[in-house]
């Protein structure tokens, strides 16, 4: 077992968390704990599906286990049932905390005018000053 391939205990409770196949034929030649100890690995590393290491099995089959379990919604089911599994244990806390030093505002919510608003840090009296462009623009002279 290489470091990060599911232990005893992990293996214990996925196993009958996954579908049972039910293929005439030949046997697998690579168990489904091989198998996904080389999805793991390949998602926990990022390296190409290509460069996976030849312990979990050729590539191919890894990808298409992925591929098809992602397809059919397995990975989804797995989750679900693992996720109720511990929260009746109580080991999920359902809340959700955002800390505002880390929310951002949109780009557009950055000090945008809006209109029908006046500013009250113009001073009282005072006019704009008046308009260059255009035919607005003083005559040359």
């Amino acid at each position: 077992m290489a470091r990060g391939d599911l232990t005893e205990a992990q293996w214990a409770v996925l196993e009958p968390l996954l579908p049972k196949g039910i293929r005439s034929g030949r046997p697998p030649v690579h168990t489904k704990r091989q198998l996904i100890n080389g999805i793991r690995f390949r998602t926990r590393t990022g390296i190409p599906w290509r460069d996976l290491p030849e312990r979990y099995g050729p590539w191919e089959t890894v990808y298409g286990l992925f591929r098809r379990w992602q397809r059919n919604n397995t990975w989804r089911r797995i989750l679900e049932q693992l996720q109720a599994r511990a929260d009746t244990k109580g080991l999920i806390t359902w809340e959700v905390s955002v800390d505002s030093t880390i929310v951002r505002a949109h780009q557009h919510a950055a000090g945008a005018r809006k209109r029908g608003t006046s500013r009250s840090s113009r001073l009282a009296g005072s006019s704009p000053s008046p308009t260059t462009t255009g035919s607005d623009a003083p005559a040359a002279g």
